[in-house]
């Protein structure tokens, strides 16, 4: 339905708005270098291409475009992000409506065919309840896609806080690198399985950010040193909410 009046005014004025913001960053950016988001979007991408999900969940979003992305590929997407309490200035994502939900207790009802969550466990403390918030959505047989620090024999509370790590900047929140003791947990908690995993180097140390970088990263084995993982986890078709 076409706007009239008023509300046709202030759409141009919005519009005029957003279009100068816009240029300013397009003549303002810089290089930042490479990061890991190109290793674990084509993660992403490629199991959307895989199983074409009609319907999809990414948990915290944040001010990211990937709902948007999945969008244009056919499906039906809903973006949620704990914006009250990680966001505590309140946060508006340009591309995407996003919910208000806190995956660790989720209000959603709606039961998803896939579930993203990109670069966001890490800095969730209680990473147990978190991922079997997210199988609570899936429907039977649905599959979860999750990207994170990690480090297959080992543990790390917080990796920004190691004095090794390259950054030093005191972030609010916690960045934790998990190992095959927590997805063992994951799994053994909401009774899914694990369908696929890479292991990626970008550091030459144990844990994400220490060492000297590699660039570009590799895909690595197993038992290779390795810093960030991607997987593909599967709830099992006659699997209940937790």
């Amino acid at each position: 339905m076409p706007l009239r009046g008023p509300m046709r005014w202030v759409a141009r004025l919005g519009d005029a708005y957003v279009g100068l913001r816009l240029r300013r960053e397009f003549e303002t950016q810089h290089y930042l270098g490479p990061n890991e988001r190109a290793v674990e979007l084509r993660f992403v991408f490629q199991q959307v291409a895989r199983f074409a999900p009609r319907t999809v969940l990414d948990v915290g979003t944040g001010t990211t475009a990937l709902p948007a992305l999945l969008r244009t590929c056919g499906c039906v997407v809903t973006a949620a992000d704990n914006i009250s309490d990680y966001w505590p200035d309140g946060m508006v994502n340009r591309y995407y409506h996003v919910v208000n939900d806190d995956i660790r207790a989720p209000r959603l009802t709606q039961r998803f065919d896939m579930i993203t969550c990109v670069s966001v466990l890490e800095h969730i403390v209680e990473h147990a309840e978190a991922v079997a918030g997210m199988f609570s959505l899936l429907g039977p047989g649905g599959h979860l896609v999750l990207t994170c620090p990690y480090s297959d024999p080992a543990y790390c509370p917080d990796v920004y806080a190691l004095p090794d790590s390259s950054v030093r900047i005191r972030y609010p929140f916690v960045t934790q690198s998990y190992s095959r003791c927590e997805v063992d947990g994951w799994l053994q908690r909401s009774g899914a399985e694990l369908i696929e995993q890479e292991f990626w180097q970008f550091f030459s140390g144990r844990f994400w950010t220490v060492g000297e970088p590699i660039t570009p990263p590799r895909q690595v084995a197993r038992n290779d040193l390795h810093q960030i993982t991607c997987l593909l986890l599967r709830k099992g078709a006659g699997a209940t909410s937790s």
